[in-house]
């Protein structure tokens, strides 16, 4: 029997998983940001700031920020003087980042950010290239996470660190139903009103569904090779920062 990945609550091929994963970023990229600020009420830019003082990105860093797509984290890490490479499978999100960037002064030329289109399960870059590794709300989108993690322990140097910000399954009583019903309800009428589609909201919070719990996550990044994991929950688990050192 061959292979076969999620895709939200169906079962795929990891070929079929890749290709559609792609149609749902490509359909959304020009309305993410707008549509993260709406299902988060604005929250995912504070869970944002808290992750990037978690990595406390240095001047002349090298930092690969994976999945890193419209530029949200990449911006807030060159901000802090440190070089980032903005990578994404998806070239309509990278192109809105590149927008952005524009907009915001900041060309390939300042050296602070360039801008490449990979796959995280096979990233072009040398071995021991990156002093950090940064995937905010990507890795569940990825096809085979676990080739991923060891990606990003190739292309970290020793010494380097890897972060994961990315939903979960939050622990509070009450809390946990109210997120569910909330997000299966009405997120994808919010993708419908604000990004004219549906059902890429539908298979975005089924995803988050399908997502291995915190613990069990962690386990996957030891398995990479991580050394000094850690997991620290925000709103009880809905929202995680996942963490380990490359030594």
């Amino acid at each position: 029997m061959s292979e076969q990945v999620s895709f939200g609550y169906e079962e795929v091929s990891p070929e079929e998983k890749t290709q559609r994963v792609g149609a749902v970023f490509s359909s959304v990229a020009k309305k993410y940001d707008v549509m993260n600020d709406a299902m988060s009420v604005g929250m995912h830019r504070l869970w944002k700031d808290r992750f990037v003082r978690r990595v406390k990105p240095r001047p002349g860093e090298a930092i690969l920020d994976m999945a890193g797509g419209t530029g949200d984290i990449a911006f807030r890490m060159a901000a802090h003087g440190a070089s980032v490479t903005v990578s994404d499978i998806n070239q309509d999100m990278l192109d809105v980042g590149i927008e952005r960037a524009l907009e915001r002064g900041l060309s390939e030329d300042s050296g602070s950010l360039v801008w490449s289109r990979q796959n995280a399960e096979e990233l072009s870059f040398g071995d021991r290239f990156f002093d950090a590794y940064t995937i905010a709300f990507g890795i569940r989108n990825v096809t085979r996470i676990d080739c991923a993690l060891a990606e990003a322990h190739r292309v970290l140097a020793y010494g380097g660190r890897f972060f994961c910000l990315e939903f979960s399954t939050t622990e509070w009583p009450g809390f946990r139903e109210a997120y569910d019903a909330y997000s299966h309800k009405l997120v994808p009428r919010l993708g419908q009103a604000i990004a004219g589609d549906a059902e890429s909201y539908r298979y975005l919070i089924e995803s988050i569904r399908r997502f291995p719990p915190m613990k069990e996550f962690e386990g996957m990044i030891r398995a990479a090779g991580f050394a000094r994991t850690k997991v620290e929950p925000i709103l009880g688990g809905l929202v995680a920062i996942h963490s380990g050192w490359k030594i």
